[in-house]
């Protein structure tokens, strides 16, 4: 049986402006698993982004708790979370969101070095990512010289660099041509075929059928789970069929 990496346990998420609240997480359970590839799928609103920001601290929860690795995170104090994010969370926004001023090399270099590894750790693990994403002849480029796929396979490595528990990715094809998406999920399948806990949100199929497990959100809440383990599905064609006949049955 997998370990839970993470859990959430009745997550609620209320937004308040002036004397107007929306409720956009409701009593929320939600467990993703150690090795597994999870997606989140649901309709514009639904608050796929807003739970994913939740799990990975970089939001509070309104009420409910979390867990990591089985241990509490939701009550600790700013300073400790922030350890957190920078140790054992990864994430991957839509946007590469790298630094003008910075070279690939040092955009990954300077989340390492936020971290709590020495600094030859971190430049030794860099080469290997650079490595790994095929950009180790670019390492000494800077972000106004690199394409769209490539600025988000650097965004990738970075959110690679402290080899977190569970990677986060918010749309990160949803900037990028064909190509370009391909590129970039073919580098996160990869990470994941190695072991790398990864949970995307995403509204686009072919990056959807990446996954092994879907998640679907309906106003707030978890409205459906497919388990694509549970079938003989070897194709991404055959993936994305499985997954298009699930969230159609959901209402997308």
């Amino acid at each position: 049986m997998k370990s839970i990496v993470l859990e959430g346990k009745s997550l609620c998420k209320t937004f308040t402006n002036g004397e107007v609240s929306a409720n956009v997480i409701r009593n929320l359970d939600v467990e993703v698993y150690q090795g597994d590839f999870t997606v989140i799928m649901g309709t514009s609103g639904a608050g796929k982004s807003t739970l994913l920001y939740l799990l990975s601290g970089i939001d509070d929860i309104t009420s409910g708790e979390m867990y990591l690795n089985e241990k509490r995170i939701d009550n600790l104090k700013e300073n400790k979370m922030i350890d957190i994010r920078r140790n054992q969370i990864g994430f991957v926004f839509q946007e590469p969101n790298l630094i003008d001023d910075f070279s690939v090399y040092e955009n990954i270099i300077i989340t390492g070095y936020l971290g709590t590894k020495n600094r030859k750790e971190v430049h030794r693990n860099t080469d290997e990512l650079l490595e790994k994403i095929d950009m180790i002849e670019h390492k000494n480029k800077y972000p106004s010289q690199l394409s769209g796929g490539q600025k988000q396979r650097v965004a990738i490595a970075r959110s690679l660099i402290n080899n977190p528990n569970i990677v986060f990715a918010d749309e990160p094809t949803g900037a990028l041509n064909a190509k370009q998406s391909k590129q970039a999920l073919d580098l996160l399948s990869n990470i994941n075929g190695s072991g790398q806990t990864i949970l995307m949100v995403t509204h686009d199929l072919k990056a959807a059928c990446r996954g092994n497990r879907i998640l679907y959100i309906k106003d707030g809440k978890i409205d459906g789970e497919l388990n694509l383990d549970q079938f003989m599905v070897d194709s991404l064609e055959e993936r994305e069929k499985y997954i298009f006949d699930f969230i159609m049955s959901k209402g997308w």
